[in-house]
Order: C-alpha cells, then structure tokens, then sequence
C-alpha cells in the first residue's frame, strides 16, 4: 500500500496535478487499491465531511470581511494604526499587525483578517519599499490574531 501511495504521489507531481489533488488522488488510489474500506463508504464519509457547520462558517466569515473591507472599515483601522505606531522605524509592518489586531477582534477570523487587511497592506509595504515575500509572511502572521482575540 506504501509503495501504490508513493508512486501514484509521484506519478500526480510529474503530471504537474497541483499539491493538494496529487495528495488526495494518491490517498484515494492508495486506499481503493488496497481494498481496505468499500468504495461506498468511502464517498460517503467523504459526502460527511464537508457537511459540517464550522465548515459552513468560513465564508461567512470571508463575507463579513469583505463588506468590512468595502464599508471603509478597514482604511480606518489602517489609518488608525498608522496615527499610533506610523512613526517608528518598520511602523509600516507594526501598523499591518496593529490593525490585523483590531480586525480579529471585530470578525474573529484569520482568513478574513488577511483579505480585507492585506489588500490594503501589502502593496503599500511594496511601494514603501518592503520586500513582497516579507509583505506578505507579516500579514499572513498577523492575520493569526483575528483566533487569538476573541470578538
């Protein structure tokens, strides 16, 4: 069953199949070829799966990002980032978490966090000078505030 896992793995990167599907269709190969669980119960747990109410609240949450993002709500925790911590040597990045921090603790969640704050954030820390992969790590990081800080 090893062997099925790793060559089918292998096969899926040699036919450029994205990361994600490689590693699901070399699963499912794995575990259809070793005969294990039927094929009936596998597609029904996986049917289960995704029917699931926490999952169900994911875009809900990117939703409530973005009309937070188009309501204006994000350029003013922004700019109120900016009037706390805008002077300081790097205050660009400070400003990116401050205001990750203030948007977690409205919404509650990284990915919407990350959305509505980093497309105002990262291509003003790329004009000003910081490095797009840098850009990008401090707002993916400071996007992880909108868990720790409750709504």
């Amino acid at each position: 069953m090893t062997g099925v896992l790793f060559g089918s793995l292998v096969f899926f990167f040699l036919l450029n199949v994205p990361i994600a599907v490689a590693i699901g269709l070399a699963s499912l190969s794995a575990i259809l070829w070793s005969g294990a669980i039927p094929p009936v119960v596998l597609v029904q747990k996986m049917f289960t799966a995704t029917d699931s109410f926490p999952l169900m609240a994911v875009p809900f949450f990117i939703l409530a990002g973005s009309l937070m993002e188009f309501g204006g709500i994000s350029r003013r925790l922004v700019d109120f980032a900016n009037s706390i911590v805008g002077r300081f040597s790097g205050g660009l990045a400070f400003v990116a978490i401050i205001a990750s921090m203030f948007f977690g603790a409205i919404s509650g969640a990284a990915v919407a966090c990350v959305a509505a704050i980093g497309t105002i954030l990262i291509p003003a820390m790329v004009r000003r000078g910081y490095d797009t992969p840098y850009a990008t790590a401090v707002q993916a990081t400071a996007g992880t505030l909108g868990v720790m800080i409750p709504p």
